[in-house]
């Protein structure tokens, strides 16, 4: 499918990313059929607050996933691609993620909005020090299973919104006047299950701009759309967003 002459004209597009475009970069979701979750409802224990606080065993757990995706050999896909040409054709509004793996800096994408936070760096939950997650994992291979915060001996997270935490306003309120602010709202790979985020669709269709949805499976949003797009995303996005001829 080609991109429709509205899209090919529109000049401030306002993008919401989430866990799918990074699925073709060996990344695995989470609601999907072959998600985490989907796989293991348990795991979700591992980015919910109240249990990563209260059980040690869940905080094993976590910094050995985290280890495992930190060594992992995972680079950006065409979709990630694809959005760096679009800042690069002038058309980008805003570049919003519900993803915390860096993949869109990876590859070369600039101010770009983590809704979510970011797996690459870690906080204290009782001082708030923060700290490279690579010092963090150095020490889980020295024998920490679960390593306490150098500053203050709390308990270290990634500095990622876990379950049961508010994500960051002044973070949410950018987002929000970015999608009021576009001609086209692009949802790519994600469920438009999790709020706020997913609430940002509304916020661009009331406010006049067009939504168009890439996803492998339906969303709340799909009758809200412009434009629904079942493709793979890093077959998509590249002919969707291709320079205007």
């Amino acid at each position: 499918m080609d991109a429709p002459d509205w899209l090919a004209a529109a000049r401030r597009i306002c993008v919401l990313s989430g866990a799918g475009i990074s699925t073709e970069s060996g990344i695995p979701d989470y609601r999907g059929p072959d998600g985490v979750w989907t796989r293991d409802p348990d795991a979700e224990k591992l980015v919910t607050l109240s249990w990563y606080l209260r059980d040690p065993e869940i905080r094993r757990r976590s910094w050995l996933l985290r280890r495992e995706l930190a060594t992992a050999d995972v680079r950006p896909n065409p979709g990630h691609q694809a959005l760096v040409d679009l800042a690069q054709q002038g058309r980008l509004r805003a570049l919003l993620t519900q993803n915390i793996d860096g993949l869109h800096q990876a590859a070369g994408s600039t101010d770009v909005l983590e809704l979510h936070g970011t797996v690459h760096q870690v906080v204290c939950t009782s001082c708030g020090a923060r700290m490279p997650i690579g010092e963090v994992l150095a020490r889980v291979d020295a024998g920490e299973p679960d390593p306490a915060c150098p500053v203050c001996g709390g308990v270290l997270k990634t500095a990622t919104v876990y379950f049961g935490e508010a994500l960051d306003p002044a973070v949410i309120d950018a987002a929000a006047q970015a999608a009021a602010d576009c001609d086209v709202l692009l949802a790519v790979g994600t469920s438009l299950g999790v709020h706020p985020a997913a609430g940002l669709v509304e916020v661009a269709h009331a406010a006049g701009a067009r939504v168009v949805i890439v996803n492998a499976e339906p969303t709340p949003y799909d009758g809200l759309a412009d434009l629904v797009v079942r493709e793979r995303i890093g077959t998509a996005l590249p002919r969707l967003l291709a320079p205007p001829s």
